[in-house]
């Protein structure tokens, strides 16, 4: 991998995710309240049940949901602005 020059912080990983809109934010943050640690784990069970049904915008809205939550629970180091 190659270096970006213009990174401010090279040695900091980081997760990137899509926010579709506003309803997928509060559902993360929902799922995150209601389960705690698990809200990640929970995401993905409703992805499969969506994909199971053979719902495939269900199963893209949970995936997207459960990288966010993962993006959320991440751990930081100082401040985020």
């Amino acid at each position: 991998m190659i270096a970006d020059p213009f990174d401010p912080f090279p040695d900091e990983s980081r997760l990137a995710c899509y926010i579709a809109d506003r309803a997928t934010l509060e559902a993360a943050v929902t799922l995150m309240s209601d389960h705690g640690n698990l809200a990640s784990l929970e995401a993905a069970a409703r992805a499969d049940a969506s994909r199971n049904r053979g719902n495939v915008a269900g199963f893209c809205r949970w995936r997207q949901i459960e990288r966010l939550i993962e993006t959320l629970s991440a751990p930081r180091d100082g401040t985020l602005h």
